[in-house]
């Protein structure tokens, strides 16, 4: 993956949060299962941002997806209660009966949560949805095809160090533990035993 590249005029601060992204991301992926890369970032929603997506194979087949993007304002935003603001995304496919679940919404919450508690990630203002759908495909194949999908959508701002800092890496760390969750996978950097 290239480097990201970040305009001279955008805030040390952010600039140096980026470059830890971009070590996260190298020590994150994992070939055939885990493959994160940078996408463009929204132009309207912050002065400066940075936008990655990942995709979490299983088999040879995609099981999960997702969007971390990270907006930063030097100014703040209203709601953000900072000047920095984590948006992520996370669709993945799930077995019928995980689906039928009426705690998967508070299950799939928690998975967030715990990913970044488990990372050591500081935040606040977080908020988002969970949501849980079952589709029917007709027509392409002969037998009608029935999926079944829990999507993340969240945003959060996280903690500045005590001596300034920005540690996005750990956030971004963060997300692709719950990617990994929500594909049924162990978290980055645990192996799962046979």
């Amino acid at each position: 993956m290239e480097a990201v590249t970040v305009p001279l005029s955008t805030p040390t601060v952010f600039s140096r949060a980026v470059d830890g992204v971009q070590v996260a991301i190298r020590d994150a992926q994992r070939p055939g299962v885990l493959s994160i890369s940078e996408v463009p970032a929204p132009r309207r929603l912050a002065p400066h941002a940075v936008a990655f997506s990942a995709e979490v194979l299983r088999d040879d087949g995609e099981v999960a997806t997702g969007r971390f993007v990270v907006l930063h304002d030097p100014a703040g935003q209203d709601g953000w209660r900072g000047d920095t603001r984590v948006v992520a995304f996370v669709s993945a496919d799930v077995d019928p009966e995980m689906a039928g679940d009426p705690a998967l919404a508070e299950v799939g919450w928690s998975w967030l949560k715990d990913s970044l508690d488990g990372r050591g990630a500081g935040y606040q203002a977080a908020g988002g949805t969970v949501t849980r759908t079952a589709s029917l495909t007709f027509g392409l194949v002969e037998d009608p095809q029935e999926t079944y999908e829990v999507e993340v959508r969240a945003s959060w701002s996280p903690l500045h160090a005590a001596d300034g800092t920005l540690d996005l890496g750990i956030h971004l760390l963060a997300w692709c533990d719950l990617l990994c969750m929500t594909a049924g996978l162990p978290p980055v950097g645990v192996t799962r035993l046979r």
